[in-house]
């Protein structure tokens, strides 16, 4: 945690951001509502569910397809931010967000770069340890995109802070040119800054499939800005400065949850010990 700032009224309509949370419309006999990230009107991310009790979830959409940046903020993003107001940054993103309360957190994040399935991936691990895997497939939970890993934290004895990187479009997308560029950029120690939309989804297993039912707090960043950016920081093991607008009325966490977040965040990290 760099520093933090009082929660404010960003965004525009709904109808008229880029960027909103929806829920899909139910179908005639069909199952549960999804909760949805939209972008340009096209269900980008799939989210955790409203119960409370499901596990914690991002999982991309066929229609993810854009990224947010900001032609203008471009060299000011190129630096560090000193503070989550510099230069416009939070109201210039703002517009691009459906109406709420946000709270602005400026981090520094050590981005990892995780594949699912594979080593790191908090779905086939930590996830399993709470919930067990799908009792339908049989299957851990699949987020369809390649996303980083930048934090962890104990909340209590019996709850979890994860903290999670999701790109809008994924890492292959990107152009190699721009990221070997930051990478260069950041050996020089050159410290960028990206922009994200950001959710705190608390869950908390409800029936005993897992060996360590405890709850997961998800705090989940989406990539507006910084794409090259976080992709050359976990090639070349270096920090980056994240802007996170952390939406309060779209987040799956009470008042009391939400407010004890930025002390949290400024917590040492650590892993969660099985079975504690």
């Amino acid at each position: 945690m760099i520093k933090t700032a009082d929660p404010r009224t960003l965004g525009v309509p709904s109808a008229e951001a880029r960027l909103h949370f929806d829920t899909e419309l139910q179908e005639l006999g069909g199952g549960p509502r999804r909760r949805l990230l939209m972008v340009d009107d096209e269900p980008a991310f799939e989210l955790s569910f409203y119960c409370g009790t499901c596990p914690l979830l991002f999982r991309r959409l066929e229609t993810a397809r854009e990224k947010l940046s900001l032609a203008d903020l471009q060299e000011r993003l190129s630096g560090s931010l000193d503070d989550p107001d510099d230069g416009g940054v939070i109201d210039a993103f703002g517009a691009l967000l459906p109406e709420g309360e946000y709270l602005p957190l400026l981090l520094s994040v050590e981005p990892r770069l995780i594949v699912p399935g594979k080593e790191g991936d908090y779905f086939s691990d930590e996830q399993v340890t709470s919930w067990g895997v799908d009792q339908f497939w049989g299957l851990p939970e699949y987020p369809h995109t390649p996303y980083y890993r930048t934090f962890e934290t104990a909340v209590d004895a019996d709850a979890h802070l994860y903290e999670f990187v999701v790109p809008m479009v994924p890492p292959t997308w990107n152009e190699r040119e721009r990221v070997e560029e930051y990478v260069a950029c950041m050996e020089q120690g050159t410290v960028p800054t990206a922009v994200a939309v950001s959710t705190l989804d608390v869950c908390r297993p409800s029936v005993g499939f897992g060996d360590d039912p405890s709850a997961h707090w998800g705090l989940t960043h989406f990539l507006l800005d910084g794409h090259h950016k976080l992709e050359a920081a976990a090639a070349a093991g270096r920090p980056v400065r994240l802007l996170s607008l952390l939406t309060l009325g779209e987040s799956l966490a009470g008042a009391d949850d939400l407010a004890r977040l930025p002390a949290l965040r400024a917590q040492s990290r650590s892993a969660r010990a099985t079975g504690t």
